[in-house]
C-alpha cells in the first residue's frame, strides 16, 4: 500500500502504523504533529517534538524513544532554575494523564538526538519509535523542518498560530 511509495531504507524501517506528521493512534493515545528541525551537517544533536493526547480512563506514560537517526535517543526536560535554562534527561519517562495533552516542543518537554549519524535536512522525514508503559511501541514519523521551526509546516490545524 502507501509504504511501497516511500524510498529505500526507510521503507525498510517503517510499520503499517507509521502515518505523516498528522497523527497516528496506539491504544488511547493520540501522537500528532510531529517535526524536528534541520541540523548543520557536524551537529551531534537534534531534537524532536510532538503532541500526545490520552483519550483513555487511566494515565499512561511515555517511557523511551528510539530511532536510527541517532547513537542515543533521550527524553528531555528544559526548565528555569532561578536564571539559568537548564535541559536533563527525564529518565523515569513522561506521565500522559488520563484526558489529557501533553505537548512536547522547543523549550520544554522534548526528544533528545544524539550521537546522530546524519544531518536531519529540511524536507525529510525521520522514524521514531515510541515506547508508552500500556499502550506499547508504535512508530512514526517527525516532518525535518527549518532550524527556527515552531511546528510542522504540512499540518497547521493542529497550531493556533
Amino acid at each position: 500500500m502507501a509504504l511501497a511509495l516511500l524510498g529505500g531504507g526507510l521503507a525498510a524501517a517503517t510499520q503499517a502504523t507509521v502515518a505523516t506528521a498528522a497523527e497516528v493512534t496506539t491504544g488511547d493515545l493520540v501522537i500528532s504533529g510531529g517535526f524536528s528541525r534541520a541540523t548543520l551537517p557536524n551537529a551531534p544533536v537534534g531534537g524532536g517534538y510532538l503532541t500526545i493526547t490520552n483519550k483513555g480512563a487511566e494515565a499512561d506514560r511515555l517511557l523511551s524513544a528510539a530511532s536510527p537517526v541517532a547513537g542515543v535517543v533521550q527524553i528531555h526536560q528544559m526548565k528555569m532554575e532561578g536564571d539559568l535554562m537548564k535541559m536533563n534527561e527525564l529518565p523515569d519517562g513522561v506521565e500522559i494523564p488520563a484526558g489529557a495533552t501533553v505537548t512536547l516542543a522547543p523549550g520544554g518537554l522534548h526528544i533528545m538526538f544524539m550521537q546522530l549519524t546524519q544531518p536531519l535536512v529540511e524536507g525529510t522525514r525521520i522514524p521514531l519509535t515510541l515506547t508508552f508503559e500500556k499502550a506499547g511501541s508504535v512508530e512514526v514519523e517527525l516532518s525535518v523542518e527549518s532550524p527556527a521551526a515552531k511546528g510542522p509546516a504540512e499540518d497547521h490545524s493542529m497550531h493556533g498560530g
